[in-house]
């Protein structure tokens, strides 16, 4: 089975200045991620970037490099246009269509190649499902939370029931944690990481880090001191 990995590291970041290639545990941001995807045996590892030395740097760790265009780039650009940039460019250049396709954000260091590996496996186990995402337990109390229609009257955020039934009583509530998005390669065209047959991968909140502020680095750095 053909598998891609694509890490997308723009050079812009208004929390962390170079927050992609800033120092965590002795090494860069992502490269935590690079050494995870070729730890899981990902067949072929890519980061997109729009940076020069962004993409010098994988290489040193032993990714294949694709420049994205500036049009690519921006703050409201979204990560996953990266993946379809990507599989565009291969198919364009080399005539490469993987099976699997996976977003794998730096952001997400504790997000290990054990992780990866058993995505793809239960992704490729399952004959039905087209996409997978993964995911941690969140506090289903949002549930019983409401919306405001257009006259400003409340309803349910899920329905009108939950808000008054015991949290004990209330389904499991799940908040993708930004660290692995796969979909196969007959969703490709549709551009979307996110289908109606899609699977969860759950991983535990004390690995469901994603990177944004000054205060989650030294978090971070804590967590891999005390492990």
């Amino acid at each position: 089975m053909k598998t891609l990995a694509v890490i997308p590291a723009r050079a812009g970041s208004k929390g962390i200045p170079k927050k992609n290639i800033i120092s965590v545990g002795g090494k860069p941001l992502m490269a935590w991620t690079i050494e995870s995807a070729f730890f899981a045996g990902v067949e072929r590892v890519f980061v997109s970037s729009d940076s020069d030395e962004i993409l010098e740097m994988a290489k040193k760790y032993g990714a294949e490099t694709i420049r994205r265009p500036q049009s690519l780039s921006g703050d409201k650009i979204s990560s996953e246009s990266a993946i379809w940039h990507a599989l565009d460019y291969l198919k364009k250049r080399e005539k490469y269509v993987p099976d699997m396709a996976m977003l794998l954000q730096p952001t997400s260091p504790l997000r290990g190649s054990k992780d990866i590996k058993n995505a793809i496996k239960f992704l490729a186990k399952d004959k039905v499902a087209s996409a997978l995402i993964s995911v941690c337990e969140a506090d289903n109390k949002y549930l019983k939370s409401f919306l405001l229609d257009k006259n400003n009257y409340m309803h349910g955020v899920h329905n009108d029931k939950f808000p008054f039934v015991s949290r004990q009583l209330l389904p499991k509530l799940y908040m993708p944690n930004g660290a692995i998005y796969i979909v196969r390669k007959e969703v490709f065209k549709r551009k979307s990481l996110f289908t109606k047959n899609t699977i969860p991968y759950v991983m535990p909140k004390e690995r469901s880090v994603d990177i944004d502020t000054i205060e989650d680095i030294v978090i971070l750095e804590k967590y891999l001191r005390n492990m």
